[in-house]
Parts: structure tokens; sequence; C-alpha cells
């Protein structure tokens, strides 16, 4: 089913959208929280979690990249989680990839830096080449292991690691240059 028609479900408050949301998008939402909690009770709660964030933010919402929306709704719910079952420390995967951001967005910003940020952070990977982008956000939004990037690409582990490291660079340096103090 096509996402328009999964959306029209979700307005029309018919149950069924939950049903085809999961049957189109279970297993990334399912892998998005994987990479997160590494729980499967966890995962399967969060999933379902999601559905029902989804349910209840449309309407009014009506999002244009269905996908892209449960996706952000799952890894919000999976950070969540993961805050909670491990107060002051994150999982290792979360840990990693977030540390290698250094403190980028660290929670002390105001609503309007919050806004500029993600402004920024928008174009700045809207300029990156596609590839550079997918790693990007496969490292750093959806917290994959550089193993599995590197498998996912036919890359060594060796070579996304030195991609990650310029783009972080390269991000750095765009930041301080839009006068964004880190």
């Amino acid at each position: 089913m096509e996402d328009e028609a999964i959306i029209a479900l979700y307005w029309a408050r018919s149950e069924e959208a939950i049903s085809e949301t999961d049957r189109k998008y279970g297993r990334l939402l399912a892998q998005v929280a994987r990479n997160i909690l590494q729980n499967r009770q966890d995962v399967e709660e969060c999933v379902n979690d999601s559905y029902l964030g989804a349910w209840n933010a449309m309407p009014p919402q009506r999002p244009t990249l269905l996908r892209s929306f449960l996706c952000r709704i799952t890894r919000n719910l999976a950070l969540d989680r993961s805050d909670y079952h491990h107060a002051a420390r994150r999982s290792v995967s979360c840990t990693a990839s977030l540390e290698e951001l250094d403190r980028l967005g660290d929670g002390r910003e105001s609503v309007e830096e919050e806004v500029l940020l993600a402004q920024l952070m928008n174009d700045f990977l809207a300029g990156l080449k596609p590839e550079q982008r997918v790693i990007f956000l496969r490292r750093y939004w959806f917290f994959q292991p550089v193993g599995e990037i590197a498998r996912f690409l036919g890359w060594t582990e060796n070579r996304v690691s030195a991609s990650l490291s310029r783009t972080r660079r390269k991000l750095r340096d765009y930041l301080e240059q839009e006068g964004y103090t880190l």
C-alpha cells in the first residue's frame, strides 16, 4: 500500500492503518530501535509505541514522508527508553556515535539555537555527496555500527571510518563558518 493511502487511513481513524504500517515499515522500525536498544522486548515495545505515536500524531499532522516520520518517532522512543534503562549512560552503540560528534546539540541550547542547528544540519547534509550523506545518517541518526555500514556499501571499516572523520571535520568547519559555536 502506498504511503498516501496509509496516511489517509490514519486520518480516517481506521485501525487498518496500524496493520498496513506494520506490514510496510515494521522491519525497518525494528531495526532502528534495535540499533539503539539491543533488547528484543524493548524493541518490540518501542515499535508498538511508535504505532501509537503515529496514531496520536495523525491528525493533526500529515507527514510528507511517512517513512521518515515513523523512523523519527521510533528513534526518539528508543532513545528515551535507553535513557530510562541506563540512567546516566547510554548503550555502547549510542555512546560511540554521539561521542564522535562531540557534544553537538548537547541539550543546553535554547529553542532558537536548536532551530538554527537543525537548519544548519539540513543545509550541510544537502551539500554532501549522496554516499557521504548515507554514511553520516546511518551512523548518527540510525546508530548503525561502522561494520554494518561497511557491509552495506561493500567498503572496509577503515574506509567508512575515514569518511566519517572527514565529514565530521567538514561539519565542524561549516558550523564555525556559519557562526555556530561548539
